[in-house]
């Protein structure tokens, strides 16, 4: 396997499995729709991808994406095993996408295709670095060597003044957060650019540091045109700030390669527009598939969604999600786990027995800003959430000695 990528997808076809598999083989690797001079046997040798494995499964019973061929009455689907020879594009992430989620999406001979995962040959590991920082990085970053992180999103996601944010950012650093982020909206924006959010920010973090003894991680969101990263990071950098966040979908894997070999600090990666690759179950890039590449590119930390989520995804979706990412990859490229949408206090108990760890980063935007009592209260519920989680406390029992639980339950519910 060091000389192959393998790439495993699921496929519907009202033609033989085997026929549009080699389809997909053929045209992502050597071949095209008919043989042509030069095309040697020597040649297809070296090059031509080979189809290993082909599971029938069953159909899906939806209908096929535009232009497919053939009678779909008769369509089979079947999860499907391509090595792709590693000499056709080497080490290199946007070379390797070209190869095995390239052009094969458009083919007739496919209803339905979705790359679900990809072995890596360790060539991949000797040209990226990977994660810098990760679970332990972060922690010694933020001085909580145990239990879950406990973080937020500045909300409103956007259209605060820079006075109106610095009140925030006081209010959750003097609760005790762990961790604030920009949200994905807010990067650069003229009413509140990046240069002088910045200073805002870390201004009044290290004022209530002084006092606490604590510097909060704000992960700021430095996403722009690949020749604005460096500057962005430096800006954050020179001022004190321990984090930096990027939309990895948005700058590409080269982009966050390129900050990931330039940082001095953890790459908050945010998932932005995930969806349009893999909500459909019929096209598009899996998250098994799409967190391996993102760790390789040198993110820290990932987002997997999180249980009662306000998106499209399952909670059994979201934990195979959170699985995937504690995997480890060719030997390491730790990355910490980052679950949000629509988390509350209510759900500490229910994720920590899901997951078995508390090895996450745990964002709720609403969840602690939407607190009756303020966002200091909203942190303070969820930290006593988390603890007693942790210590196996019913989370009634914690509720009833801290108020602030108490009216978070009483705000979310229990979901």
């Amino acid at each position: 396997m060091n000389d192959v990528v393998r790439a495993v997808y699921e496929i519907e076809s009202a033609l033989p499995l085997e026929t549009a598999a080699a389809t997909i083989a053929g045209e992502q690797s050597c071949g095209t729709f008919v043989r042509v001079a030069r095309e040697t046997d020597a040649l297809r040798a070296r090059h031509a991808a080979v189809v290993r494995d082909i599971e029938e499964l069953p159909t899906s019973g939806l209908p096929p994406l535009p232009g497919a061929k053939g009678d779909w009455s008769s369509a089979r689907r079947g999860r499907v095993s391509i090595d792709f020879p590693l000499a056709n594009f080497g080490p290199s992430l946007p070379n390797l996408l070209a190869a095995v989620a390239g052009n094969l999406f458009e083919l007739r001979e496919v209803g339905a295709l979705r790359l679900v995962d990809l072995e890596l040959p360790a060539a991949f590991a000797d040209a990226y670095a990977g994660p810098q920082f990760g679970v332990d990085g972060t922690r010694r970053l933020m001085e909580r060597d145990r239990g879950p992180l406990i973080g937020t999103i500045v909300k409103p996601s956007i259209g605060l003044s820079a006075g109106e944010l610095a009140e925030l950012v006081r209010e959750l650093a003097e609760a005790g957060i762990d961790f604030i982020k920009d949200d994905e909206l807010q990067a650069n924006p003229p009413g509140l650019p990046l240069h002088e959010r910045v200073p805002v920010v870390m201004d009044v973090l290290k004022e209530v540091a002084d006092r606490t003894g604590r510097l909060p991680m704000y992960a700021f969101n430095i996403t722009d045109d690949i020749d604005r990263l460096a500057h962005n990071h430096d800006l954050v950098r020179d001022a004190g700030g321990t984090c930096v966040m990027v939309c990895v979908n948005t700058i590409g894997l080269s982009g966050t390669e390129y900050l990931r070999r330039r940082s001095e600090l953890p790459i908050h990666s945010h998932r932005a527009m995930f969806g349009a690759f893999a909500r459909s179950p019929q096209l598009g890039i899996a998250f098994t598939a799409f967190q391996k590449l993102a760790r390789l590119a040198g993110v820290d930390h990932l987002h997997t969604n999180g249980l009662s989520n306000k998106f499209y995804e399952t909670d059994e979706e979201v934990l195979a999600s959170i699985r995937a990412v504690r995997e480890p990859l060719l030997g390491g490229y730790g990355v910490l786990p980052v679950l949000s949408s629509a988390q509350s206090p209510g759900l500490a108990h229910r994720t920590y027995a899901a997951t078995g760890t508390s090895d996450l980063l745990v964002l709720a935007g609403g969840g602690i800003h939407g607190h009756p009592d303020g966002s200091g209260a909203g942190v303070v519920a969820m930290r006593e959430a988390w603890d007693a989680a942790l210590t196996g406390e019913p989370l009634d029992d914690r509720a009833a000695r801290v108020p602030a639980l108490a009216s978070a339950l009483a705000t979310f519910g229990r979901a």
